[in-house]
C-alpha cells in the first residue's frame, strides 16, 4: 500500500483515481501530476514501483498544498471572515449557506434537520 502525504492510497485503484483521496488533489490535478512525471495514469497503485512513487511524492510536496497545511489554511480563512464580520463570515457563524443559495426550501445540509412547529397536545386527565 502506497503512502503519500500521510494518506494510504487504495492498492486496487488506478493511480489517477487514487490520488484524489488526498485532501487538496482532485482528478484534474492528479492527471496533471501524472502527466508531468510521465507515469501511466491507468497503472494500479500496487504496480507502481518505488521510484515512480517517490517522484509523485516529491512533485506533491514541492508544488501543492495538501492535507494538514491546506485544512489549516482553509480554517484560518474562515476564522478571518468571521473576525472581520463580513457577510460570508456571518453565514459561516450561523451555519447557513454561504454562496447565495435559497434557504426557504432546501439548505438542509447546512441547517440540519427540520424542527417541529412547537404544538404540544394536552394530556387527558
Amino acid at each position: 500500500m502506497a503512502r503519500i502525504a500521510g494518506v494510504d492510497l487504495p492498492s486496487r485503484k488506478a493511480i489517477e483515481y487514487a490520488l484524489p483521496d488526498i485532501y487538496g488533489i482532485g482528478l484534474t490535478t492528479a492527471r496533471q501530476i501524472l502527466a508531468k512525471i510521465g507515469v501511466d495514469p491507468h497503472k494500479k497503485v500496487k504496480d507502481i514501483d518505488e521510484n515512480e512513487l517517490s517522484l509523485i511524492r516529491q512533485e506533491i510536496e514541492e508544488n501543492y498544498r495538501v492535507e494538514g497545511m491546506l485544512r489549516a489554511e482553509v480554517t484560518a480563512n474562515i476564522k478571518r471572515l468571521i473576525e472581520i464580520n463580513s457577510y460570508r463570515g456571518l453565514r459561516h457563524k450561523l451555519g447557513l449557506p454561504v454562496h447565495g443559495q435559497r434557504t426557504k426550501t432546501n439548505a438542509r445540509t447546512r441547517k440540519g434537520p427540520k424542527k417541529g412547529s412547537g404544538v404540544v397536545k394536552k394530556k387527558k386527565a
